[in-house]
């Protein structure tokens, strides 16, 4: 059974082979319109089915695309419609799915609910997120990376803000694809204790971006977060903002990026944004490759 639960945990020799797939899929496609199928369908007859407990709309709309342009056929089930682990165990629901469906992709908020999935699931079983990590967001970034300066390995990659599941990611990443990932943020929003070692810390956000290949940040909110918690993040977050200033003091060639969505003249200036730096929508458009890769290989096509 391929799974495809975080990215420490698929070989760097996987990861390699993913990411050179999603840009040779890419690249067939390039003048095709975005309904066309792809050449070949390896998820023809295939049944995919995409569960949110938590909402989306870039993972929701590259997979379903992404299953679609392969062939495949989808079942978008909400998180009303499961009722993950009170209606019926996580460990039952992922045996009945098994005898539905070949794929299950899972966007939810505990990670033990996508590791009780994939443990009982007799099919693969792909991260599209939790509170944790984000590891389909991350192999998307390498990809977007790698395409406009070549290969990430040696590369400096500064984090400017919030510690979070994102990070996290990249925190796994930067082991696996050998680049030097620097987090940039203050003490009550460090990442967890079990990253330490796969990059270092560096307070000022001005001298962290000095010789970054990379800047990255994501939003300081979330859209559960009460009010009460948005106001003290943005005290706390105030001074990682980047901005052209921030920008300007990383390599002339950098590169900007966001995972999305933003909230514009917080985290980021819309002058960084829309930026020479910026590839924050070919990053968004790399979910798609990127996914169709991953469930390639999570069903060996």
């Amino acid at each position: 059974m391929t799974h495809f639960l975080d990215i420490h945990k698929t070989s760097a020799a996987d990861l390699r082979k993913i990411i050179d797939q999603a840009g040779a899929m890419k690249t067939a496609r390039k003048g095709q319109p975005k309904a066309t199928p792809d050449a070949d369908q390896p998820l023809k007859n295939h049944m995919v089915a995409l569960i949110f407990e938590k909402p989306s709309t870039r993972t929701r709309v590259s997979f379903d695309v992404g299953v679609r342009q392969m062939g495949g056929q989808t079942m978008v089930l909400s998180g009303t419609d499961m009722q993950l682990g009170h209606g019926e165990t996580i460990a039952d629901t992922a045996r009945v799915l098994s005898r539905y469906v070949d794929l299950i992709m899972i966007r939810t908020f505990e990670e033990q609910t996508l590791l009780e999935m994939a443990e009982y699931a007799d099919v693969p079983v792909i991260n599209g997120l939790t509170d944790r990590t984000h590891p389909c967001q991350i192999m998307a970034d390498i990809l977007t990376f790698e395409e406009h300066r070549g290969p990430i390995k040696g590369r400096k990659v500064v984090w400017s803000g919030d510690g979070n599941n994102v990070f996290a990611s990249f925190a796994h990443a930067a082991k696996q694809f050998e680049f030097d990932l620097v987090f940039s943020g203050p003490p009550p929003l460090d990442p967890e204790p079990a990253l330490d070692g796969l990059y270092t810390t560096e307070r000022d956000p001005n001298k962290a971006v000095e010789g970054a290949d990379l800047v990255v940040t994501d939003t300081w909110v979330s859209m559960h977060d009460p009010q009460s918690a948005r106001e003290r993040r943005h005290n706390q977050l105030r001074g990682y903002q980047v901005n052209e200033a921030l920008m300007a003091k990383a390599k002339p060639d950098s590169l900007f990026m966001h995972c999305l969505p933003a909230h514009r003249d917080d985290e980021a200036t819309s002058a960084v944004m829309d930026g020479p730096h910026s590839v924050i929508f070919d990053e968004a458009e790399n979910r798609l490759h990127a996914q169709k890769a991953i469930m390639r290989h999570c069903l060996g096509l």
